[in-house]
């Protein structure tokens, strides 16, 4: 799709106005925004007593029947890192503007900081990084069950032997189906999809967008830099989010009657 040339030549502008006039607003977030608070990226170099392993090789149902107690200390440094930051104005704006518009918001972010920020109904399409599920439980587990395990090693199931496990969705692994689905749902629903922070390069949900156009959706993306999903947009804001949705979002009963 090419992008449309305006007459006001303002894009932030035109933007707004369709995101304050629209029936359905689809959106879908992605590491950008979270790195704007100081979340680290997944592919950013590690530190500490962590800089020698690959965190591609830690996220791995194999790692984790490997040694998983190595993969439960890392994910505990990681909550430890992520706790210390805070949604920032992206995140609010985002937030805000649900209360006056009919949005659906789909992250690929696993850092709870759109919920943190009191966005309901996120759609976590790669779990949520401060959750555990059970690994291949008996069904019967549950934390009135658990063994003592020693210090740094994931708690087990007394009945069967699971672990638990964080949860979110390694590599190799599927996304879940129910919310894969409302999410494709949506977007092919949507007059209006905005795509905040991501490279567009992790599927099944960078193809999320691609299905709103699909649908005659007008896309709008906001990231730094180019994505693989620029081809798909109306319009880009190569800028920061967290500069740009507060002005994006901002005052959108008054933007809807200009």
């Amino acid at each position: 799709m090419n992008q449309r040339a305006f007459a006001d030549g303002q894009p932030l502008t035109r933007a707004r106005d369709w995101i304050a006039n629209a029936r359905h607003l689809f959106v879908l977030t992605g590491a950008g925004i979270s790195a704007e608070s100081g979340v680290p990226t997944f592919r950013d170099a590690q530190t500490g007593l962590w800089a020698r392993y690959d965190p591609m090789q830690l996220a791995t149902p194999e790692a984790f029947a490997r040694d998983p107690g190595l993969v439960w200390r890392w994910y505990s440094h990681r909550r430890e890192r992520v706790a210390q930051v805070e949604p920032n104005a992206a995140h609010f704006a985002l937030a805000a503007l649900q209360k006056h518009r009919r949005m659906t918001l789909v992250t690929q972010n696993v850092d709870g900081l759109h919920a943190r920020a009191g966005s309901a109904g996120v759609i976590e399409l790669h779990g949520n990084l401060f959750a555990d599920r059970w690994q291949h439980g008996c069904g019967r587990c549950a934390s009135q069950v658990v063994m003592p395990v020693a210090e740094g090693e994931p708690p087990q199931c007394k009945l069967c032997g699971a672990r638990l496990r964080p949860a979110v969705v390694w590599f190799g692994e599927s996304l879940p189906e129910a919310d894969l689905r409302v999410a494709q749902k949506a977007a092919a629903d949507a007059d209006v999809c905005l795509v905040v922070g991501t490279s567009g390069m992790v599927y099944p949900a960078a193809a999320l967008p691609s299905i709103a156009a699909e649908h005659g959706a007008r896309v709008i993306i906001v990231n730094p830099e180019r994505s693989d999903l620029d081809h798909d947009a109306d319009i880009v804001l190569y800028r920061k989010a967290a500069e740009c949705l507060p002005l994006l979002l901002a005052n959108p009963f008054e933007a809807a009657a200009s």
